[in-house]
């Protein structure tokens, strides 16, 4: 009986079996970034120096500008007030009346007369057109400028104003200038001329009056420019 279960080949490898635990290869890890970690901070450092710079000027601009915003708006209420205050300021700018000179007019003492239409007052009034009177107690900054244009004077020509209490009260000197016309009196087209003036802060109580007193009416230049009088209460 022959044998058909025998052969000379080799039997074939066994199956693997399922249950059975297979080796996982794991790559290595990447290298340690440990030596990057300076740079970061450093990046990041300078983002946030950056932010803060920014963040500062801004405010530093925006104080700045409401800074200077008020500074404008003060100058221009100070301005403002300022003006307001002028124009309600009590004053007296005298405009000298014109006086003809004739061949028979005489040189005399006298109170200068003031041109009421063309002068400015603001509070103060007035007592037949020489004498201002004053209706608001202070001290004032009186001012005087008298030009002399004839003449040939042997002695300095003067200008006086002249204080009284009232309409009645003693007249006196509280401001007195002087000025010299010299040996040549010029000629008609350039005549030789000097100015007295004079300015003095002066306490004044209500009804006081001041005028302006002269040696000589007939020398005085009587041009509203040359000649004026005037105060302002401070």
């Amino acid at each position: 009986m022959i044998n058909t279960y025998q052969t000379s080949l080799a039997p074939p490898p066994l199956p693997p079996r399922l249950n059975r635990s297979h080796q996982v290869l794991i790559p290595d890890p990447l290298p340690s970034q440990g030596h990057n970690k300076p740079l970061i901070r450093f990046l990041v450092a300078v983002v946030l120096l950056h932010l803060f710079l920014s963040v500062g000027g801004f405010i530093y601009l925006y104080n700045n500008g409401k800074t200077e915003k008020r500074s404008a708006e003060g100058k221009v209420a100070y301005i403002s007030s300022e003006k307001q205050e002028t124009s309600s300021r009590t004053l007296a700018h005298m405009v000298v009346e014109h006086k003809a000179r004739t061949a028979e007019a005489k040189s005399t003492p006298g109170y200068l007369q003031w041109d009421m239409n063309h002068s400015v007052r603001r509070d103060i009034n007035y007592y037949h057109n020489s004498w201002l009177t004053i209706l608001q107690p202070g001290d004032y900054y009186v001012y005087s400028r008298v030009t002399f244009s004839k003449g040939d004077s042997r002695q300095p020509l003067t200008s006086k104003v002249k204080l009284r209490k009232n309409e009645t009260g003693e007249e006196k000197t509280v401001m007195q200038a002087f000025c010299s016309l010299g040996s040549h009196s010029g000629s008609a087209s350039i005549p030789h001329l000097c100015t007295a003036s004079q300015v003095e802060v002066i306490t004044l109580e209500k009804g006081n009056q001041l005028s302006v007193w002269v040696q000589d009416l007939l020398l005085v230049d009587y041009d509203d420019k040359a000649t004026t009088f005037g105060m302002y209460k401070l």
